[in-house]
């Protein structure tokens, strides 16, 4: 019998909780969905196309990668004439500064600091310059990296280069 009264008590609950929570809970609405712009592959290209271009002129054979504000691959080309490593370093680079929404030699600069922060060991991350966020106005949608020239300030200028071609498509 007891349990017979448990059970109705329950069931009497139920509807006052459903009442409650319906009063309490925010309703979903369309102002809750997220909002964002994404890079084209069309504009990723460019810069990747650019960036290459770039340091090419300057005498080094680059490789570059450009990555969506998930980190996920948009666009990557393996320069001619570089070094099989470059590809994955073009990738890590823009991961990381995808990642912290910083330049990629920021994370340098983080680490010399605090050795004991563990971000290196973060899958896909590195500690080297060479990479920049991508922007439309304070949001990163994304980053690009290049790896092969002698020193990651060079890469991060041929990546710069890139970036500033499109900037008139980044609004």
């Amino acid at each position: 019998m007891q349990s017979s009264r448990l059970r109705l008590s329950a069931i009497a609950v139920t509807p006052t909780c459903a009442l409650m929570c319906a009063l309490v809970l925010p309703a979903p609405a369309a102002a809750q969905l997220l909002d964002h712009k994404d890079l084209t592959a069309s504009i990723a290209m460019t810069i990747v196309q650019t960036a290459i271009e770039t340091c090419k002129g300057n005498g080094y054979a680059v490789s570059a990668t450009v990555v969506g504000r998930n980190g996920e691959i948009i666009v990557q080309v393996r320069g001619d004439n570089t070094g099989p490593h470059t590809i994955e370093n073009s990738f890590r680079k823009a991961y990381t500064a995808r990642t912290f929404r910083s330049p990629s030699g920021a994370l340098v600069e983080r680490v010399k600091a605090d050795p004991t922060l563990g971000l290196i060991h973060l899958t896909n991350v590195i500690a080297n310059q060479g990479a920049l966020p991508i922007k439309v106005g304070d949001e990163v949608i994304g980053a690009a990296g290049a790896s092969g020239a002698p020193g990651g300030e060079k890469d991060e200028a041929c990546v710069k280069a890139g970036i500033d071609k499109v900037a008139d498509q980044l609004k």
